[in-house]
């Protein structure tokens, strides 16, 4: 009776020892703090190259991303976690230089400065620069196709945002 007795006791320790070091995670794995919602302001175009849409995809692309991987609830207003940003940087190189220095491909590379504010615990609040890149056939009009190459670079950017913030790698 006392093994009976002192395995449930294991079990028990073990449990709530596997419980309490977790912190508060949504059931999708992210470190909410215990948050309830959040916001996303809908990020800035403060580069000549970045035109409104194309800020905006990135914008929806981390609300979409939080509401897939969380149990947060959206708000317009005061939110518990609260990300705004600015794409400050959209960059096109020549890559795969040919030997009649033609470039076969095009990489278009935008930068997002984000402000991340958790009211909950200011430790974890940041403001950091995340850039990712798509590579682009010389033949396509860049410019033809830039919401295409923002909803695929919002895709890849709300992924490093969301890591960096909830994700809490």
């Amino acid at each position: 009776m006392n093994l009976i007795k002192f395995i449930l006791f294991i079990s028990v320790v073990l449990a709530i020892a596997t419980i309490s070091s977790c912190g508060v995670y949504s059931p999708y794995g992210a470190a909410t703090s215990g948050a309830k919602t959040f916001s996303v302001s809908i990020f800035e175009a403060t580069h000549p190259l970045v035109s409104a849409t194309s800020a905006l995809s990135i914008s929806e692309s981390l609300v979409d991303r939080v509401q897939r991987q969380s149990t947060l609830k959206l708000v317009s207003g005061e939110a518990e976690l609260k990300f705004s940003g600015r794409v400050v940087d959209w960059l096109v190189q020549p890559i795969n230089v040919q030997g009649d220095e033609t470039a076969s491909a095009n990489r278009v590379t935008i930068t997002v400065d984000v402000i991340y504010t958790n009211s909950l615990d200011e430790s974890l609040s940041f403001q950091r620069k995340f850039n990712r890149f798509v590579d682009v056939p010389s033949s396509s009009d860049i410019f033809s196709i830039e919401d295409v190459i923002a909803s695929e670079i919002g895709e890849l950017l709300s992924l490093d945002i969301f890591n960096a913030s909830l994700g809490n790698w």
